[in-house]
């Protein structure tokens, strides 16, 4: 087929194929679902927390058929597909094939910006030569995502990664839709004004009394029209945005501030007891992906909110950074102490911060003759840790627990 990114008149490499890509896994946690067990396939599929104040966190495109999506009530969605299976989240497993499908991106172009778990930017200009057009790529993409990862990717490529986002989830579900250079304005003009980022209800609903509906009337407009109308930034924003003036690139490092879990309880706690036990699971959850990210950490984050929706949050700092369940365990039990659980519990998270790669040397200095004997418990316990983990790799997360909530791991949403 005729390269579009070859200069008919002179041969010469000219920048005119669109090489910007967004990658995104369909349905990611219900297709990780799917996947591991044969009999859900084709099935709808909701993964989110089971009890009666649970959220989707996912639904395959099965479910969404009756109306399902995500951060949807739980409790909702069950009335809306009472057929469906729902699945409790696995988030290592998750985090696996995550890891599995960036580390096909990387393998194609360096320069990939993972934006989440489940999509991520790619610039492959300088893989065209070798590979082909960006639309060529994208589909090599896809297939080897299928082929080794078993997940399905929609893909969009474009000239700037507003209009590549765009396109895969117009592409959406299991599709490829590229936007050629030059085609750009045209493409858009028809797109309602939701579609630009930044406009959110209250945006909407001001650019509909400007009788203002689709993205072509918002590139029509002056621009001082829309500043005036939704302020400077905004307006500007919207300004370049409805014309794919979007000149960030794709930025390859994605640095991680924190690493957190937090869980909303079906009935308010109202004990520092039933507190305790549900911060034992949230530190050993969050503990196991820091580990998993090959990071430590410095400072843990409680996060409590009450009946009443309250919410507060205390923070405290370690002496050196660490991975260690119970160091953090014991943290974030002193910052609950200060709390009143009396009170009602809705929601508690644990969050860890400051984070840093684990040094290589890590085990062998805790465990030299000379060190203390509380670091030398420490060291000793981050090799359990590190045993435990190996097993719920291989097992699944629930194969081995903390043994105070050892009565809990039957408990649907745990």
């Amino acid at each position: 087929m005729p390269r579009p990114d070859r200069d008919p008149a002179g041969g010469a490499e000219a920048d005119v194929d669109a090489a910007i890509l967004h990658v995104d896994l369909d349905a990611f946690y219900a297709s990780v679902e799917q996947l591991d067990d044969p009999r859900l396939r084709g099935r709808p599929v909701i993964v989110g927390g089971l009890g009666g104040r649970g959220v989707v966190a996912a639904a395959s495109y099965e479910a969404r058929q009756f109306g399902v999506r995500s951060a949807m009530p739980m409790g909702r969605a069950r009335r809306a597909c009472p057929s469906a299976a729902f699945v409790s989240p696995r988030f290592n497993r998750y985090s696996e094939k995550s890891r599995e499908v960036m580390d096909i991106l990387r393998s194609v172009a360096p320069l990939v910006e993972q934006l989440s778990i489940d999509e991520a930017f790619l610039d492959v200009r300088g893989a065209r030569r070798l590979l082909g057009t960006g639309v060529e790529i994208a589909g090599a993409i896809r297939a080897r995502v299928l082929a080794d990862a078993g997940l399905v990717a929609s893909v969009g490529v474009a000239t700037t990664k507003f209009l590549a986002k765009l396109a895969s989830d117009l592409s959406k579900p299991d599709g490829l839709l590229a936007v050629p250079p030059g085609t750009e304005v045209e493409f858009l003009a028809p797109l309602p004004v939701s579609r630009l980022w930044g406009v959110g209800p209250a945006t909407l609903r001001r650019l509909d009394r400007m009788a203002v509906h689709t993205i072509g009337e918002v590139a029509a407009l002056p621009e001082s029209t829309l500043t005036a109308a939704l302020g400077k930034s905004l307006g500007q924003r919207l300004f370049a945005l409805a014309r794919n003036d979007d000149p960030r690139a794709v930025v390859p490092e994605h640095v991680v501030k924190s690493i957190g879990a937090e869980e909303t309880f079906a009935v308010d706690l109202t004990t520092r007891e039933a507190c305790d036990r549900e911060l034992v699971a949230l530190v050993d959850r969050v503990t196991s992906r820091l580990r998993h990210a090959r990071m430590q950490a410095r400072t843990a984050t409680l996060k409590i909110r009450y009946g009443n929706f309250e919410t507060r949050t205390r923070a405290r700092t370690v002496p050196v950074a660490t991975d260690v369940s119970t160091v953090f365990l014991a943290t974030a039990r002193d910052l609950l102490d200060a709390c009143d659980c009396t009170r009602g519990v809705r929601l508690l998270g644990v969050s860890l911060s400051q984070l840093e790669p684990v040094a290589e040397a890590q085990g062998v200095l805790l465990l030299d003759d000379d060190v203390s004997r509380d670091d030398a418990r420490v060291g000793r316990r981050a090799a359990v840790e590190r045993a435990v983990d190996a097993v719920r790799d291989r097992f699944g997360a629930r194969s081995v627990v903390p043994a105070s909530l050892a009565d809990d791991v039957r408990r649907p949403g745990r």
